[in-house]
Parts: structure tokens; C-alpha cells; sequence
């Protein structure tokens, strides 16, 4: 059973700038409620107990809202931003030994069975990495080409230069700790790790049955906004 969980909540969030002058993106509301209250949410419905969030960006705020939330969260603070990559491996003695989640602080999808569902479908044998995709027509705000292809058993791989791929990555996936094993120092990409996974046939995907709403920017929230219940 996994138990453990991590939120991402130290990035800049430029792009939503002037909102993010004085107000970390995750804390920007959505349809009444934070992005990061939405995280805590998908979280609090798959039973997770252990939660780490990492700060950087107006990182008292961060703090104070999510222990708000959920007075147990364990803060893992950067004081220079280590990325998606070096910002877990930081978090990974707060996270312990086994598989644990980790999600985007500032992704808006739709549904909440799917962590649920990636859990029950995880194989320590077969897995370093199991990501949360949805087709790319159901990736609302989203201009690129698509992030993976999936073979009939799951695994990813990327698309080659100029091809598109049906499936995009929408901010949540259940790790391996020895996904970390001989990964750098500092800061870096989990993308690295991901393909380094994909290479060794370990990277596998989750098809979310829901909707993902990329905001990035003030007019993709007042775009998306009226559609995120």
C-alpha cells in the first residue's frame, strides 16, 4: 500500500505573472479552491498519510497553507530551485523506502480515481516510474505535440523529431525510489530519469479518464476557469 507523497510547490510561475508577484502560483484559486488544495485533494482520496511539499518561491506561504490543509505535511525547502529531478531526490529521505506519488502543485484535472487506480496497477518488478497521461485531446490549454507513445502493455516511449504522440503527461506519477539510483547532484530534470527508465523498458503510463487543464498563464485560467468544477 502506498503512503507516501509528494507535492511540487517551489517553482517561480512566471508565466502567471503579475498574479505571482506576491502569490505562488499552487495558491492561485481555481474555481474557488487553490491548485494546491486541489493536490491535497487527489491525495486525501487515495489515503495517503505522508505528504512532503517542496518550497522555494514565497516559501512561507506555501508553509502556512499547507500545513493549513493538512497539519502533518513535512516541508522539504530549497533554497536554490533543484528542479522537478534533484527536488525529489532532496525529499526522498522524507519519503522513505518505498513507491510514493508525487504531483504537480499547480495541475488542474478532473476525476479521482486515478491515483487510486496507478496503485493498484504497479509493479515493483516491471516499473521505476508509472505517469499519469491523458489523450491529447483531452489536454485542455496544451500546445505541444504530445509527450509518449504506449505499447499494449503500458510501456512509454517518446516521439522521435517531428512526429506527434497521442499521449501527454498531465503532472502526477507514482516513482520508485530506485529510480534515483546514480541520478545527479543539484539540480536537474526528472525527464532525464524518465528516459533513462524508457530505455531499460520501465517507464509506464496510466491513462487518466478525466479532463487536464494546463494554466499557465492569467488567460488560460480565465479561459479554462468556467470548465474546472
Amino acid at each position: 500500500m502506498i503512503k507516501s507523497a509528494m507535492i511540487l510547490a517551489a517553482g517561480l510561475g512566471t508565466r502567471m505573472r503579475p498574479l505571482t508577484d506576491k502569490l505562488p502560483k499552487p495558491l492561485i484559486s481555481v474555481a474557488g479552491k487553490s491548485m494546491l488544495e486541489r493536490a491535497f485533494d487527489h491525495l486525501r482520496m487515495a489515503k495517503l498519510s505522508r505528504i512532503v511539499v517542496n518550497t522555494h518561491y514565497l516559501a512561507p506561504l506555501i508553509t502556512k497553507r499547507a500545513k493549513e490543509i493538512y497539519p502533518q505535511t513535512l516541508i522539504s525547502h530549497e533554497d536554490i530551485l533543484l528542479e522537478t529531478g534533484g527536488g525529489i531526490k532532496k525529499a526522498l529521505p522524507l519519503l522513505g523506502n518505498d513507491p510514493f506519488f508525487v504531483l504537480n502543485g499547480d495541475s488542474i484535472w478532473t476525476g479521482t480515481t486515478s491515483l487510486t487506480e496507478m496503485e493498484k496497477s504497479w509493479s515493483d518488478t516491471r516499473m521505476d516510474a508509472l505517469l499519469l497521461l491523458v489523450p491529447l485531446e483531452n489536454a485542455h490549454g496544451y500546445e505541444g505535440v504530445g509527450d509518449f507513445f504506449m505499447d499494449a502493455q503500458g510501456r512509454l516511449c517518446r516521439p522521435k523529431r517531428g512526429q506527434s504522440a497521442p499521449y501527454v503527461y498531465i503532472g502526477a506519477q507514482l516513482l520508485s525510489p530506485q529510480l534515483f539510483q546514480n541520478s545527479p547532484y543539484g539540480a536537474f530534470s526528472i525527464n532525464l530519469l524518465w528516459d533513462r527508465a524508457s530505455e531499460n523498458g520501465r517507464l509506464y503510463g496510466h491513462v487518466h479518464g478525466g479532463e487536464w487543464f494546463h494554466i499557465s498563464t492569467p488567460q488560460d485560467l480565465e479561459r479554462y476557469e468556467p470548465r474546472v468544477v
